[in-house]
């Protein structure tokens, strides 16, 4: 499969401006997966929940429509954070499209810093999608940082997990060859670049989106600075295959009556 990111510099709250610098950078692209940061629409920092509510949107919105077209563009299944607003309560949010829809929608579990402010926590296990007999997990950002999600997506038998991401700190990088190698699966990990200071905040984002391969090698990895796109090969039945050796099954030799 061809799979790959679009590592993108949002302008806070401008939403069509945000759109027309993916539509740039996905020009002429063809894949099968295309995984945009989290919340690539809105921004990240919001700093008040006025803000929350007038950018937040249901499935089915602009940002949705947006979502397909750029999938009827490149060809692919496309997965992106956003706001969503379902009854009036708010989710950090990312959902899987293709041509003909929407696949998926994933809210995120683990919130970070002041998001508990604006959002609720995910109030749905992580699933996994089969589209076509490719098997797309999703989770978003700070989700990383707990080895519980990449496993729950794992024994869910995802190939292959499409992380939208805004991250800050300096670690996500150079931990996911382990959720990758300890899962044996693939992930598409979607950064953004830029600055955002807003209210009490002030975020400069790392880039660095990568793809890293189910034996723990990175396959992509973008600049910190830069706004980028990448889209590389792989083949994501690789990450059907447990097996370290002849003895040992990473699911397999798992002993979960003895972990609590």
């Amino acid at each position: 499969m061809k799979a790959g990111f679009i590592q993108t510099s949002p302008h806070f709250g401008e939403k069509e401006r945000n759109f027309d610098q993916v539509r740039e950078l996905s020009r002429g692209l063809t894949a099968d997966l295309l995984v945009l940061p989290e919340l690539f629409a809105t921004g990240y920092t919001f700093a008040s929940l006025e803000e929350v509510t007038r950018l937040a949107e249901p499935v089915g919105g602009l940002t949705t429509g947006f979502l397909i077209e750029i999938a009827r563009n490149t060809g692919a299944l496309v997965c992106g954070g956003f706001a969503e607003e379902e009854s009036g309560r708010f989710y950090n949010s990312a959902m899987l499209v293709g041509s003909a829809g929407v696949l998926g929608v994933y809210r995120k579990i683990h919130l970070f810093n002041r998001e508990n402010e604006w959002f609720s926590p995910g109030d749905r296990a992580p699933l996994v999608i089969d589209a076509g007999g490719l098997r797309i997990g999703m989770m978003i950002c700070f989700d990383w940082f707990f080895p519980e999600t990449a496993r729950t997506l794992a024994l869910k038998g995802a190939q292959v997990i499409a992380h939208p991401s805004n991250l800050v700190m300096p670690y996500c990088q150079q931990a996911m060859p382990t959720r990758c190698l300890e899962n044996r699966l693939f992930a598409v990990t979607a950064n953004r670049i830029g600055r955002e200071k807003r209210g009490t905040d002030d975020f400069t984002f790392t880039g660095g989106s990568q793809v890293t391969a189910q034996n723990g090698m990175i396959l992509s990895s973008a600049p910190v600075d830069r706004i980028h796109a990448d889209i590389v090969d792989f083949d994501p039945y690789l990450a059907d295959d447990k097996k370290l050796n002849d003895f040992n099954d990473l699911l397999g030799d798992r002993r979960p009556e003895l972990y609590f």
